[in-house]
């Protein structure tokens, strides 16, 4: 059994952070030669429901770098490595430290809630008003966040320097690893994600191979959060517009990510 598993910005969707009408297409055919495939996202479920709902994605989906996991089928969410109380108060510290607004992401009864301070920078103000605002989950300020919280990772934008400060601090900690990237909010921002240290998409890419028992799982991406899921993939691939090491570490380099290159290589692959 063939196992797909796809990470979802840069990788799976476009510049316009869209599933093109050719990719759509090409993943109606995969399902019509009863290819399994899911996604694998460092994006929150609601970050991401907007993107995949409309495209068949049955099997369970990876969310949070592999902190969550959600059956459509059963209606169910699985919780892994989740941040306690200390690890928490060290990521918030670090984040104010250097005038960092964090938002700090949590799941109860299925329910995504975001607890943050007031937002200082205009991007975060634009983050909260054009996106957290208008989407499903509850604003909250970060005082009110009760101590039993389920959170599942810590997010973060702003300067690029600052944030590449935060990163390499936040990894210097044994018990925490924090991921970043350029934001798509302007060439001098980025975004970061962090997690505890065991929470990791190659984790609950084993898990789910387990569970389905597959015996070829193939991996799309083009972070640094995509390598521990390259590392145990039979097959694995990178978009022409990865990363250098993630290219490395790949099986193979494939198309860009906005010109289908997932696409195209599957519809190659697999004789769609």
């Amino acid at each position: 059994m063939d196992l797909i598993f796809f990470d979802l910005d840069g990788t799976l969707l476009n510049n316009a952070s869209e599933i093109s009408t050719f990719t759509k297409d090409t993943l109606g055919l995969l399902s019509e030669k009863d290819i399994a495939y899911t996604v694998a996202t460092g994006r929150t479920m609601l970050a991401a429901k907007h993107l995949i709902q409309d495209h068949a994605f049955k099997l369970p989906h990876i969310y949070n770098n592999g902190v969550t996991i959600w059956d459509p089928e059963h209606e169910s969410i699985t919780l892994e490595n989740l941040l306690d109380n200390a690890e928490i108060s060290t990521v918030l510290s670090i984040a104010t430290s250097h005038n960092i607004t964090p938002f700090v992401n949590t799941l109860e009864d299925h329910h995504h809630n975001i607890y943050f301070p007031d937002p200082q920078t205009v991007v975060e103000k634009e983050l909260v008003n054009k996106h957290f605002a208008k989407s499903d989950a509850t604003l909250l300020p970060l005082a009110a966040m009760p101590s039993n919280a389920q959170v599942t990772n810590i997010s973060m934008i702003g300067e690029s320097a600052a944030i590449t400060d935060i990163w390499k601090t936040l990894n210097s900690y044994s018990n925490l690893i924090a991921y970043s990237g350029p934001a798509i909010q302007g060439q001098n921002c980025r975004w970061l994600d962090v997690h505890h240290c065991m929470a990791s998409k190659g984790g609950a890419v084993e898990n789910l191979k387990n569970r389905l028992g597959a015996s070829n799982v193939i991996c799309f991406g083009d972070s640094d959060n995509d390598l521990s899921m390259f590392a145990l993939a039979n097959e694995s691939y990178a978009p022409e517009n990865a990363s250098d090491e993630v290219k490395q570490a790949a099986n193979a380099v494939i198309g860009h990510h906005h010109k289908d290159g997932i696409a195209h290589f599957l519809r190659e692959r697999f004789s769609l």
